[in-house]
């Protein structure tokens, strides 16, 4: 987590983008297979979540469409916010079994970014597909990131 929330530090410092970052881990080792920062502004592109950068990354070093396939390890998603509802979404394809989580959906809310349709039954759908959650790591340092975004006034780009 906190690799996730230095991207997203970063991010903001540089003024590259939202304050937003993730890392690709595999579970058990550790090993980082990538890593994601919020691109949207920079890229003008609005799927470009830190998550989804991250997912795209590792999918590449791994040369395959999903995280958990047969020869693979597993892996795990360790991100600076709860996931909006399109990166919720690309979580269940992606093939990670595990989502961290740092600052909170209303957190993110606070900035005026809209997450999107994410619901109660949203996690209970993740997690009823193998997902573990596990939510407020480092919590306070990831919502710092966000306050330095909002006084350098940052781009709220999906508001």
């Amino acid at each position: 987590m906190s690799l996730a929330i230095a991207i997203a530090r970063e991010n903001v410092d540089r003024e590259t983008g939202g304050p937003f970052g993730a890392v690709i881990v595999e579970r058990v080792s550790g090993r980082i297979v990538s890593v994601g920062m919020n691109s949207v502004v920079r890229m003008h592109n609005c799927t470009l979540h830190g998550e989804m950068v991250a997912f795209m990354m590792a999918q590449r070093r791994v040369r395959s469409f999903t995280l958990a396939a047969v020869n693979l390890p597993m892996h795990e998603l360790v991100t600076s916010c709860e996931p909006c509802a399109m990166c919720l979404g690309a979580t269940l394809w992606s093939g990670v079994k595990r989502v961290v989580c740092g600052a909170t959906r209303d957190d993110a809310r606070r900035l005026h970014f809209e997450e999107g349709p994410v619901f109660p039954e949203s996690w209970r759908y993740v997690e009823a597909r193998g997902i573990a959650v596990v939510r407020n790591v480092l919590r306070e340092e990831a919502r710092a990131v966000m306050e330095l975004y909002r006084t350098k006034r940052g781009a709220i780009y999906n508001a």
